[in-house]
């Protein structure tokens, strides 16, 4: 089986992806969830930091969590 990457509009991606569900000769692996949900928040994060909507975290105090 071969692999391809492809880029979608955000907001394409769900219709795109509903129809090549329809395609018996193609197969979407599951992925977790959780981990997804988990990225694109932290994703949303960086951007509200870069465009100063939230402030940044210093070093030391991301390494005082750990």
């Amino acid at each position: 089986m071969k692999q391809l990457t492809i880029n979608i509009r955000e907001n394409k991606f769900s219709t795109f992806l509903e129809f090549i569900k329809t395609l018996d000769y193609v197969e979407i692996p599951e992925v977790d969830k959780n981990a997804l949900k988990e990225l694109q928040d932290s994703l949303n994060q960086v951007k509200l930091m870069q465009e100063g909507k939230i402030e940044k975290q210093s070093a030391e105090d991301f390494l005082n969590e750990l």
